[in-house]
């Protein structure tokens, strides 16, 4: 069994990319999803967040969800909106976000090779979120959410890359944040060969984001094989876009939380000393390197250091999220459980330090705390030591599109 491979994609038809392509499903709330689709009757949030054609009320999990995203996905077929390749392909897939740029190819990847840890893993998953996944595959007979992957950026594998995004896109569709998406169909079977066998030498691929949506496809092709007969099947690989580690970016994900755990300010200022150099500055902190910490409290800023003796070499524990609960967090603020504690809330660097200030100087956080974005090389230690990242280590920007491409399990 191939590390990777080509498959026939589902992909919009000639035309139709601008009118198909949609967010991701889990960046959107059903009511922003109902909202951003008005209007648009090709839009893959018909498939991915099907509950937006069903009444209000409507459980998101409700088994007439799924049904509707099977309906929804058939109406879009009947209708030439989405035509499946008649060969097996690999496909060029160029993110442009301002002047950051990546390109990866999105490929069909091995489920055996998740299952061994070839495809290494750095979360933990829910049997909630997984088991949506699995209903909604099951549901459509494809997978439609891509799973983000990255690899250890290698000269050969960067090189066969670059030939495979020549000419024309074959669909090329600036989405309404900006962001720039193009797919370029790979069809040279020597040059497909060849990346096949790139890949096939890796050592390992790293999931960066999609550890559902791999969890599920994993499932998905156990209960498939045990149901089946013997033979290699589309289900034994699930749909993957994978990037070159040196193009992907990690935004920054910030902390806010509701209060000081009972303390004053000058008892607080008193518990971080014995761990970070504290120094209050005039302009908002954007940490410049790891181990630095910005706080807003009180319409005031502080840059925190942390004790370099406080550094451990565990590759999670020396993260900067980790250094974080560790340190202040926990020890002074009582938050122990990232996952449950209702005091604390997340907010991706993409939105700026300006939403940490609004979420405190409103009233509903009491402090905020950015940090200095987790870094590739991190995430991939992590994962080599078999070990989980601390909740919302990582923030990826740009996001892929849904809809681009998709996987169907024949």
């Amino acid at each position: 069994m191939s590390f990777i491979k080509p498959f026939r994609g589902l992909r919009p038809a000639p035309g139709h990319a601008a009118d198909v392509a949609a967010p991701p499903y889990d960046v959107l709330s059903t009511d922003e999803a109902r909202t951003r689709a008005a209007g648009k009757p090709w839009s893959f949030l018909h498939i991915s967040k099907p509950e937006i054609d069903l009444p209000a009320a409507t459980d998101p999990h409700a088994p007439e969800v799924y049904a509707k995203a099977a309906a929804n996905l058939k109406t879009m077929l009947d209708a030439g909106v989405l035509k499946r390749d008649d060969t097996d392909c690999y496909y060029a897939y160029r993110l442009t976000m301002g002047s950051h740029e990546q390109t990866g190819l999105v490929a069909a990847a091995s489920v055996a090779a998740y299952n061994s840890n070839r495809i290494r893993k750095h979360e933990f998953t829910r049997p909630d979120k997984e088991d949506d996944r699995v209903r909604q595959i099951d549901a459509l007979n494809a997978q439609t959410g891509p799973v983000l992957l990255a690899y250890p950026s290698d000269p050969v594998v960067d090189a066969l890359l670059d030939q495979t995004h020549r000419g024309t896109a074959d669909a090329d569709v600036t989405a309404d944040d900006g962001i720039r998406h193009q797919i370029w169909a790979v069809r040279d079977p020597a040059l497909i060969a060849r990346i096949t066998a790139a890949f096939d030498a890796m050592p390992a691929l790293y999931i960066a984001d999609g550890h559902h949506r791999s969890a599920a496809a994993s499932r998905i092709a156990a209960a498939r094989r045990a149901a089946g007969s013997g033979g290699e099947k589309s289900s034994d690989y699930f749909l993957a876009v994978i990037f070159p580690h040196r193009e992907m970016r990690i935004l920054d994900y910030n902390r806010v939380v509701k209060d000081l755990n009972g303390l004053e300010k000058s008892a607080l200022a008193t518990r971080l000393a014995t761990a970070f150099a504290v120094e209050p500055v005039a302009a908002r902190v954007q940490p410049s390197r790891p181990g630095e910490f910005g706080m807003y409290l009180a319409g005031q800023w502080h840059k925190l250091t942390i004790k370099p003796e406080l550094i451990p070499t565990d590759p999670v524990a020396r993260l900067d999220v980790s250094l974080l609960s560790d340190h202040l967090l926990g020890p002074i603020l009582g938050i122990t459980d990232l996952r449950r504690d209702k005091r604390i809330d997340f907010v991706g660097g993409i939105r700026g330090l300006a939403e940490l200030e609004h979420r405190v100087d409103s009233g509903e956080m009491a402090v905020a705390f950015a940090l200095h974005p987790t870094s590739l090389e991190d995430l991939m230690a992590v994962a080599d030591a078999g070990e989980v990242m601390p909740p919302k280590s990582t923030w990826f920007e740009p996001k892929l599109a849904d809809g681009l491409v998709s996987h169907m399990l024949d």
